[in-house]
């Protein structure tokens, strides 16, 4: 059994980025002595539609805000799923790269967003799609991470199962007007991959975007485990990793895959 913590924090405009970094960075404190992994959402430092905030804080992975998560997991000895970040390179690309970070403080994964969200004004007019599939081993089992938009697209997670997932791990920042789609896609994701979907959403509004909240922990068969509200929270769940390899084997309904 290992317990998720996901940190549904505000991303609002009426704040400085400064400011949250020191109040999220609190509230992760309190939370990792109660989880064996704490999970923050998509680009909680500018607020996920703030694009060209982000592009303005963009910076290398080895960032104060970074090494201070880093050295956070390593004090508490937990697991960090440090959400998404504007990753700058010293070519000027800036890429979406979600951050997880090891009990030792070292960084074990970092995942560049593929699905980039907007069409042709949105996140690709500044942000460069990634182009890797990553799963990692976490106390959530053989990991998969994903962003946000990432969960429309079906493909990639049924690709994320045959490179070993059975579970699959998200940062996001979706918005309140589609947030049924939220709950659906993700019971979706889970039902036909036979896998946890665990996703940390944000709140707040920025951008004239206001964040949905919502996130959400659905088990192998398609069970809601556990659903936060509208509202800054910190929402925890039990996750027993072994059960979607003992649902697949009862149902074993990937092998009639054509």
């Amino acid at each position: 059994m290992s317990r998720v913590a996901l940190l549904q924090v505000s991303s609002d405009a009426s704040e400085s980025a400064a400011d949250r970094i020191e109040r999220v960075l609190g509230m992760l404190g309190d939370a990792l002595p109660q989880a064996d992994i704490a999970v923050l959402p998509e680009l909680w430092i500018p607020g996920a539609f703030d694009l060209p905030l982000a592009r303005e804080v963009a910076a290398p992975l080895d960032s104060p805000v970074v090494a201070r998560i880093r050295e956070m997991a390593a004090i508490a000895g937990t697991w960090v799923h440090a959400g998404s970040h504007a990753e700058r390179l010293p070519d000027g690309r800036t890429f979406n790269t979600a951050v997880l970070i090891g009990p030792d403080g070292e960084i074990v994964a970092t995942y560049r967003k593929r699905h980039l969200f907007g069409f042709a004004e949105g996140e690709r007019t500044l942000i460069t799609a990634g182009d890797a599939l990553v799963v990692a081993e976490t106390p959530l089992g053989h990991t998969g991470l994903a962003t946000c938009y990432d969960l429309r697209f079906p493909e990639m997670f049924r690709d994320l199962v045959d490179a070993g997932a059975e579970t699959f791990l998200l940062a996001s920042g979706w918005p309140t007007p589609r947030i049924s789609h939220w709950r659906v896609l993700a019971q979706a994701r889970a039902i036909e991959d036979q896998a946890w979907l665990v996703a940390c959403n944000g709140v707040g509004s920025h951008a004239g975007i206001t964040l949905g909240g919502h996130s959400i922990v659905v088990d192998p068969q398609g069970m809601i485990v556990a659903e936060a509200g509208e509202e800054e929270t910190v929402l925890y769940a039990d996750i027993e990793p072994g059960r979607a390899q003992e649902w697949r084997d009862a149902f074993p309904v990937l092998g009639d895959r054509l």
